[in-house]
């Protein structure tokens, strides 16, 4: 984990290359890192249906090597205990039965030591599988190990989003890490408007290292000149909306947005509170005064495009966001940074919050699946939900680039995102 004796940096940058099985085992240790500050009761709450325990998460990434690794390609292979692959299987219903994901949370057994375990009893095996692949299959033993490295790094940003969820609940307030790094003090760039020509451009993963199968194929896109701005919406200019009675005003809202916002009562970002005057703000380092400078965080698509609507602009498509950005160098504060929160003056397009677009999630033109169960990833997901860009601050060094599509239903406020505005130009 961070460094906290050392000076306090809001961005990072990519570690140097390594090879397979030196990534291997550094990404494995940092989920483990990443769970460290817990107490034993912290790893078995799941406090609503879209959280899942921390030892659950644990086990998953672990089931992900064995059912898609270990098991077709490891000769003689064992499994610790058939019943996890009923247990631990997310959603890949071509593999096996999935246990159903609202009830996570009732798994009290196997324990906690007992996942340990058997995320020792996949290590060595795989370890094992790394230093002796079968040669006829190596090639796409590579190619699995590296999805599955790049799978784990995304559960590494959700469990400190479930953590945070999971702490925000509970009215002692307590923190996750009490040594993180403060965000008061930085200040954030002044925001300007950088003009991009239109016409037509490409998208989507090009040339070699590792991308998903939906940031693919690359593509041409016509875009019309646009504006975006230099950086993303902070939570002073946030507060403003919420003083002009954003959330009382029905003609900013999209129409199933305006009726989440009656419905649950929305007032102001998730984890935000006013306490006799001041406003706070959970995070994983507890309660703390809220960060005028920093942006502005856990924010719904619906209340990122109201801010856009009453701030005379929009929020940007994913084409532009791309295309903007994806000759820009990826560095700014990731979960390396020693914040896990946003902070102000981090990097241009990078890090701190993912940025809500206006695009659906939808298949690129050409688009295919992966061959066989790894092609229910990502496809099958592409309905109904929006496109964030950039990554954050709990996003692991190195696993973001520019083509990279995260994907959340718009209504979800859990994950560390927030939004940049454009306009036309």
């Amino acid at each position: 984990m961070p460094d906290t004796a050392s000076k306090p940096q809001a961005t990072a940058s990519p570690p140097p290359p390594a090879s397979q099985s030196e990534r291997y085992s550094r990404i494995r240790a940092l989920s483990e890192e990443i769970c460290a500050p817990l107490q034993i009761e912290d790893y078995v709450v799941q406090s609503m249906p879209d959280v899942s325990p921390p030892k659950w998460h644990l086990a998953h990434v672990s089931w992900f090597f064995e059912a898609f690794l270990l098991k077709p390609f490891l000769r003689g292979y064992r499994e610790q205990d058939p019943a996890y692959d009923h247990l631990f299987n997310s959603y890949y219903e071509t593999h096996g039965r999935p246990f159903p994901r609202a009830g996570r949370g009732l798994l009290s057994r196997p324990g906690v030591s007992e996942i340990y375990r058997y995320r020792g009893h996949v290590d060595a095996a795989m370890e094992e599988l790394l230093e002796r692949p079968p040669a006829e299959h190596a090639a796409e033993i590579a190619r699995r190990v590296e999805l599955g490295l790049q799978h784990e790094q995304q559960h590494q940003e959700l469990l400190l989003m479930d953590i945070l969820h999971i702490l925000a609940q509970n009215p002692l307030q307590p923190a996750y890490r009490d040594d993180l790094l403060g965000t008061a003090g930085h200040a954030p760039s002044e925001l300007r408007w950088l003009e991009f020509p239109g016409g037509l451009r490409q998208i989507g993963h090009a040339g070699a290292g590792f991308a998903f199968d939906c940031e693919t194929p690359r593509h041409r896109q016509f875009l019309e000149d646009f504006r975006l701005a230099s950086r993303p919406v902070s939570c002073a200019e946030y507060l403003a909306f919420i003083a002009d009675g954003g959330y009382a005003r029905p003609e900013l809202w999209l129409a199933d947005g305006w009726s989440l916002v009656q419905q649950a009562g929305w007032q102001a970002p998730l984890y935000w509170r006013r306490e006799e005057g001041q406003w706070l703000e959970m995070t994983l380092g507890g309660l703390r005064p809220l960060d005028l400078q920093a942006p502005v965080c856990h924010v719904s698509f619906f209340e990122a495009d109201a801010y856009a609507r009453w701030a005379g602009a929009r929020l940007p498509s994913e084409a532009e966001w791309e295309a903007a950005a994806q000759d820009a160098p990826v560095h700014g504060n990731f979960l390396e940074s020693g914040f896990l929160h946003p902070v102000a003056g981090g990097g241009p397009w990078y890090g701190d919050v993912w940025q809500w677009t206006a695009s659906a999630y939808r298949p690129y033109p050409g688009f295919r699946p992966l061959p066989g169960s790894l092609g229910e990833y990502n496809g099958k997901f592409m309905c109904g939900q929006m496109v964030l860009r950039g990554g954050c601050c709990a996003t692991p060094l190195g696993h973001v680039r520019a083509s990279y599509r995260n994907f959340f239903y718009p209504a979800m406020r859990w994950p560390f995102a927030g939004l940049r505005l454009a306009k036309e130009a």
